[in-house]
């Protein structure tokens, strides 16, 4: 288990993405957002469109093991919905998702009891994940393809 401080950093880094992630998009045309951050990787649209995907799917997983006693979790195959017709659509929604998102979670998070730390879900493809293991994996997904689309950047001297 976390210490208090270790919980408020990875909190902090929920609290800070939405400024990051937009930070490591402005600017962007719509061909850079087009370019693949590695070859067959997606594209940096596409990892936008992710980001707030995969954290709402977090959020009501984090919120279904607040209030439901080892709740399974649906799983989804994050590889065919970065081809759905939606991920075409102009990053901003996504970033105003996120944005939304990130406000309403940190202040979950925050709130959280310090027994709710250790409560549980099933994951069918994971098995067992506690609310803290959810939040140690989100604080840094976000971070993770922000780092992707900085390379991206800078290899391409964009």
């Amino acid at each position: 288990m976390q210490s208090t401080t270790e919980r408020l950093e990875k909190i902090g880094s929920i609290r800070n993405l939405p400024a990051v992630l937009e930070g490591s998009v402005k600017g962007l045309n719509d061909a850079q957002l087009d370019t693949p951050y590695r070859t067959g990787g997606w594209t940096v649209r596409q990892v936008v469109h992710h980001i707030a995907d995969s954290h709402l799917n977090a959020f009501i997983r984090m919120k279904l093991i607040l209030t439901e006693d080892k709740p399974t979790l649906k799983p989804y195959d994050q590889d065919k919905w970065a081809k759905l017709p939606d991920v075409s659509l102009p990053i901003e929604s996504s970033l105003a998702i996120v944005r939304g998102l990130h406000e309403r979670w940190v202040s979950l998070l925050e709130g959280a009891p310090e027994s709710s730390w250790n409560r549980s879900a099933l994951h069918p493809e994971v098995g067992k994940i506690t609310l803290e293991s959810l939040l140690l994996t989100y604080a840094h997904h976000g971070q993770n393809h922000v780092q992707q689309i900085s390379k991206l950047r800078t290899t391409n001297n964009w």
